[in-house]
């Protein structure tokens, strides 16, 4: 099971001009080289969020509530950072084929050291 630190947000459904919305979000980097300390397994890389499975062009990593987090968080002055664990390939629509018991049990497991390091860098 890999697990991943978006090293960026991409709201692939946008279809609105980026007056609106910005279609790219950078997390915090302070954030991202915490997760990255604490996961030294997981790789980084940036994920696209979408409302569909499959929606993501060109991202080997997809989301659907990625990118509405960051977003808020960025509009109330939080930092934050994205870490995933895959359950399934993209576009894969068999859901009996995703493997979200094993996905939740990676992310459970990786909480405690990601918690820690963001603690100590933000002490």
């Amino acid at each position: 099971m890999s697990i991943v630190v978006g090293s960026e947000s991409l709201y692939c459904d946008l279809q609105l001009s980026g007056d609106w919305a910005p279609r790219t979000l950078t997390p915090n980097g302070e954030l991202v080289d915490a997760a990255r300390r604490a996961l030294p397994e997981a790789a980084a890389r940036p994920i696209g969020t979408s409302a569909r499975v499959g929606g993501t062009s060109g991202c080997d990593v997809e989301a659907m509530e990625g990118f509405a987090v960051l977003r808020a968080a960025q509009l109330a002055g939080v930092p934050a950072v994205e870490v995933r664990a895959i359950a399934n390939e993209i576009e894969e629509p068999d859901r009996a084929a995703w493997r979200l018991d094993e996905a939740f049990d990676t992310i459970a497991k990786a909480t405690p050291r990601l918690v820690a390091e963001i603690a100590a860098c933000v002490s």
